[in-house]
């Protein structure tokens, strides 16, 4: 069981210390806003508490949701994953779904499972629901039926299957179209194509270790954010992923490139230069000291720092190492959650983490 919201706030104040140096070349360059935009205008907001939510506010699983569909009186319970973007579940799960409307074949894509999943983008309107009721309905909107399960090459978890089973994902992440997911476009983002309300909405959302806030409102993001606004993709489709720079055991100069907060995993996969990981392969030696800024070295923040093998509860139960000249990356996995509420504005491109 991972330590309360209060045991991790001075875990957290007794380690940002962190201070990390010039970033390597050709690093994705950001602006560092001190705040968020005013979501005084918007109170189109609802909260869905995860059905496996802990009492004690914090997590140390992958959260899930209630996700249902027209016609079907069963409700599901659904992965929450900040890593996709994009509904998936069994062709069975979904009534009728070869009669429904169709934007043809898809598949996506988890380079940290190996799993593909093939199918039929179906149009409908989901229903996703928190653990003491509370729902958001969306618009009619494509849905990834999946008739076929494929495992990439080396995968970590899959097995091939037709026709699957027990596959219900709710994708609600950002800028992951390079990742293999190509497909994984915002308007496929449940979470951006909520219906109804009374007045204007904001979209994004805030995900926090009990639950996810659906919409942005004046109420939703009070407290202390730290915010990058962050730069769009050349295509105009969706924003880029957050920059970020890594240093392990202090070595200069930190490692730049982007991190990705994916609730859909807990370990920790990491993607750094020959000079960071000092001779480590496949994973960091226990006492390995990893220190994260979100942004750049000249513009952005301290995020946070643990020791491998230490008793941080935002640290990973794993780190998966990967050593490459050529790019820089960080999934952080869900435990950042126990130290942070981490926002998504998508109408503004902002992210922000809020400590607990």
């Amino acid at each position: 069981m991972r330590a309360s919201a209060t045991v991790v706030l001075r875990a957290l104040a007794a380690t940002l210390a962190l201070s990390i140096p010039a970033a390597m070349p050709g690093a994705t360059t950001v602006a560092w806003a001190a705040g968020l935009p005013d979501y005084a205008p918007f109170r189109e907001g609802r909260f869905l508490r995860y059905l496996d939510a802990e009492p004690g506010g914090g997590i140390d699983r992958v959260p899930r949701i209630g996700l249902s569909f027209p016609g079907s009186e069963r409700r599901l319970s659904a992965d929450l994953d900040s890593g996709s973007t994009g509904i998936v579940v069994a062709a069975a799960y979904l009534p009728g779904f070869d009669r429904l409307p169709s934007q043809g074949p898809g598949q996506l894509t988890y380079t940290s499972s190996g799993r593909q999943m093939i199918g039929q983008w179906v149009v409908v309107p989901v229903t996703l629901s928190g653990k003491e009721g509370a729902s958001v309905t969306t618009e009619p909107m494509p849905v990834l039926a999946v008739t076929e399960l494929r495992c990439l090459d080396h995968a970590r978890d899959c097995t091939p299957r037709q026709m699957p089973e027990h596959i219900a994902m709710v994708g609600v992440g950002f800028a992951r179209e390079a990742d293999r997911q190509s497909q994984g476009t915002p308007d496929r983002n449940p979470l951006l194509r909520v219906a109804g309300g009374e007045g204007p909405r904001r979209r994004g959302y805030i995900l926090s270790p009990e639950g996810v806030h659906v919409g942005l409102t004046a109420g939703n993001t009070r407290g202390d954010f730290r915010a990058l606004k962050l730069d769009r993709r050349d295509d105009g489709a969706d924003w880029k992923a957050t920059p970020a720079c890594l240093a392990l055991n202090g070595a200069a100069p930190a490692a730049c490139g982007t991190m990705l907060v994916d609730t859909g995993v807990p370990a920790m996969f990491m993607t750094v230069p020959p000079a960071q990981a000092a001779g480590a392969e496949g994973t960091l030696p226990a006492g390995t000291e990893v220190a994260i800024r979100a942004g750049t070295a000249q513009d952005g923040f301290e995020l946070y720092r643990f020791t491998v093998g230490g008793d941080s509860p935002l640290a990973p139960e794993a780190i998966h190492l990967r050593v490459s000249p050529e790019r820089v990356f960080v999934n952080t996995g869900f435990h950042l959650l126990n130290g942070y509420d981490v926002l998504y504005d998508a109408d503004g491109g902002y992210v922000g983490f809020r400590r607990r």
